[in-house]
């Protein structure tokens, strides 16, 4: 298994307790075929660019280790959430 980060810019609208919940349900979903290693949530920041009209966002990021099809999934899962601006997945080693 290989050592992924992804990192999720969440909507500003969303409360603290909103984001958490939705870090800890991509981590559910990390933990069924890997291991969730580190995760880290930055809070609420201004974004580097504007994104439909976004100016700030939620930002957390998650360090896990999985397989190649896992990171394909989560993928495409955030991808199709409206609380999500924005997210990278990135290999590490």
């Amino acid at each position: 298994m290989r050592t992924y980060e992804l990192m999720v810019i969440h909507r500003p609208e969303l409360s603290e307790s909103d984001v958490q919940s939705a870090v800890s349900e991509v981590e559910v979903a990390i933990s069924s075929e890997g291991e969730v290693e580190d995760r880290d949530m930055w809070g609420k920041r201004r974004l580097a660019y504007e994104i439909d009209h976004i100016n700030e966002g939620h930002y957390s990021v998650v360090r896990f280790k999985g397989p190649g099809d896992l990171v394909h999934r989560l993928d495409t899962a955030l991808g199709l959430q409206d609380k999500v601006i924005r997210h990278k997945i990135v290999r590490v080693s």
